[in-house]
């Protein structure tokens, strides 16, 4: 299933480039974005996990400087059954997380500053082993390729809105018309990123919350983290707008873009109250309620 997932987004960014590449050179356009797309397509796979990385300055956090954190994400780890991944802190206020990589051999989970300070210590291994489960579950490739498409989408679109209104319109695939494409383009393709995002299965959220509840065995734990992030994001909506690049939102455990842009429209995150509600169950399976 995350194969078909895979195959169809890549696909999406395949004609979404063609698009473009009509829109600003005709059939020469079109050429020319085809063979860009298949570079892209070969980025996104191999190397979507450190574009995550790299927008948000996170750098690796040394043993030395953490080794509880170290050991926490090694016990959780070998919990799962999988190598135990990298760990990154991105330096951003807004208390959040979220894993990346093609496959569990090549992951990172990467922590905010933001989220340190707000968490206990157990809470903060519910979230890694939710990250962990991701890993797991083989989620982060999707989750790595959805936010290279969705930066792909804005960033050609806005391409294809300047040439045409600056020149560069030929008979074929340009005036007017191609000028009223451009803008169309440029407005719809926030929500056409969103709808993208959307296509990553919102039973992905669920399943690492099981998953990462049964890793950690402290469902519960979780369950407050949940409930901290969303509070958080809440009142740090503002300082999210600016922080937090709407193309990675899906990646993270809580949607971090609460009413804050078209983006909150689109939530790619189930309602956490439900999220909740399902942990508590399944504290109550493992007897702990």
């Amino acid at each position: 299933m995350q194969n078909l997932k895979t195959v169809l987004l890549l696909g999406i960014l395949t004609g979404l480039f063609l698009v473009v590449g009509k829109l600003l050179g005709g059939q020469t356009g079109m050429v020319i974005a085809f063979f860009f797309a298949m570079a892209m397509n070969f980025f996104a796979y191999w190397y979507s996990d450190k574009m995550a990385l790299r927008m948000y300055n996170a750098v690796e956090i040394p043993y030395e400087e953490a080794p509880w954190l170290h050991q926490m994400v090694e016990e959780l780890a070998r919990k799962a059954g999988i190598p135990k991944p990298r760990i990154y802190l991105a330096p951003i206020d807004i208390p959040n997380a979220f894993a990346t990589g093609r496959d569990p051999e090549h992951a990172a989970v990467v922590v905010t500053s933001g989220i340190l300070q707000i968490l206990t210590p157990e809470e903060l291994k519910g979230v890694l082993a939710h990250e962990i489960a991701h890993i797991k579950n083989r989620d982060i490739l999707i989750s790595s390729i959805a936010a290279t498409i969705g930066g792909a989408i804005s960033m050609l679109a806005e391409m294809a809105f300047w040439s045409n209104l600056f020149g560069g319109h030929d008979e074929e695939g340009g005036g007017i018309g191609g000028i009223i494409g451009s803008i169309l383009l440029f407005i719809l393709a926030p929500i056409a990123a969103m709808i993208i995002q959307m296509a990553v299965s919102r039973s992905r959220e669920f399943a690492a919350d099981e998953t990462g509840a049964r890793i950690s065995g402290c469902p519960l734990c979780l369950a407050r983290a949940l409930q901290k992030l969303e509070q958080a994001a809440e009142q740090l909506a503002p300082v999210a707008a600016q922080e937090i690049n709407p193309g990675t939102a899906h990646m993270m455990i809580i949607n971090p873009l609460k009413g804050t842009s078209l983006a909150s429209l689109f939530s790619t995150h189930p309602p956490t109250e439900e999220r909740i509600r399902r942990l508590y169950e399944i504290a109550k399976e493992m007897g702990q309620i």
